[in-house]
């Protein structure tokens, strides 16, 4: 990840009583080499979580990604941890 500060010295207009200010400007930049994707054919919950398990995704990752999911009111089911 790469993150870049460019700040910008902003000029108020002739006459305006405005102030000289410093406005930030961030570039980030994320990177992931070697990553996998996969096109998962099916709409149930099993063959979601195992093509993630087949692609590598650790379970802390399937976890977040499935409350992702249920956030957004994708998932009509109950999380329940242990």
């Amino acid at each position: 990840m790469q993150v870049t500060e460019n700040p910008t010295i902003v000029q108020p207009l002739p006459f305006s009583r405005g102030e000289t200010a410093v406005q930030s400007s961030t570039d980030i930049v994320a990177q992931q080499s070697s990553s996998k994707v996969a096109i998962l054919k099916g709409s149930d919950l099993k063959t979601l979580v195992s093509g993630l398990n087949s692609i590598g995704v650790k379970p802390d990752g399937i976890i977040a990604i499935l409350q992702g999911i249920k956030s957004a009111g994708a998932l009509q089911a109950e999380l329940v941890l242990q």
